[in-house]
């Protein structure tokens, strides 16, 4: 097993909607409550196109060999560009599986749009099989293939109307969810200067979403029930190695549901 798990948090680009929408000489908090209204006006709700989301925090959670890791890219005081080019440089030089919730749909599409704005090169992660053949049949773009394995697309059975939230899938499989955080408080979060906030309930959804894979990975024959439980409780180890306080969060939710 060689897979890293990935997900993004992102909070509204005023800089670009100031562009956009010629609100030059307002303040952040401002230009963010004009880029929600104009988005409510044209869809009917208050989520931005792709473009409009800077990236504050990645996280990951590496499962390879013998060994399990979870850690948010960077530090606090990272750039956005940096936190892109850790990505796909960890991409370029390592070629995982990656895993995801609503990755094709969301996660990928703002990381793109984001590198391409920064100059940020990742040769590996366009690589289609014209430098490399086994790219050809497997790669990370084409959606049918699971280079990229996007848990939300495949179980919806790539239906629309078949697809559920992580925190739902979460509740379905007694898993801890959200933990009293959700995306929508990621801005108010930002706006207090709370990266470690953002930052730790990134790696609580990333171990939501490896859990996820990991029933997954029973359904579909890949781990046997005694392998599936030696992976979860490897699981559980790591959470009782202290190293966060949303760790143990984590583990107690998780307990109380079990």
């Amino acid at each position: 097993m060689n897979c890293l798990v990935f997900d993004i948090e992102t909070v509204p680009d005023v800089a670009l909607g100031r562009r956009l929408y010629g609100l030059a000489g307002l303040e952040d908090e401002s230009v963010a409550k004009a880029m929600f209204a104009l988005r409510r006006q044209h869809s009917g709700g208050d989520f931005l196109p792709h473009e409009q989301h800077r990236v504050v925090a990645v996280s990951c959670v590496l499962r390879s060999r013998d060994q399990l890791t979870v850690w948010s890219l960077g530090d606090e005081h990272s750039s956005e560009r940096e936190l892109i080019e850790r990505f796909f440089d960890g991409i370029e030089r390592f070629s995982p599986e990656l895993v995801s919730w609503n990755g094709s749909g969301f996660d990928l599409p703002v990381l793109a749009y984001r590198a391409l704005a920064a100059g940020v090169q990742a040769p590996r992660f366009w690589e289609t099989g014209d430098a490399d053949p086994a790219f050809r049949y497997n790669n990370y773009l084409n959606r049918f293939h699971w280079r990229h394995l996007d848990l939300m697309d495949v179980l919806s059975g790539f239906q629309g109307r078949g697809r559920v939230s992580l925190e739902h899938i979460a509740a379905l499989l007694g898993l801890p969810g959200k933990l009293g955080f959700s995306g929508a408080q990621v801005w108010e979060a930002y706006r207090a200067g709370d990266i470690g906030g953002i930052r730790r309930y990134c790696e609580t959804d990333v171990l939501n979403t490896y859990l996820v894979y990991l029933r997954f990975q029973l359904l579909r024959g890949r781990l046997t029930r005694e392998e599936h439980g030696a992976e979860v409780e490897r699981v559980r180890a790591l959470l009782r190695s202290g190293q966060g306080p949303h760790f143990a969060q984590f583990l107690q939710a998780w307990d109380g549901e079990a």
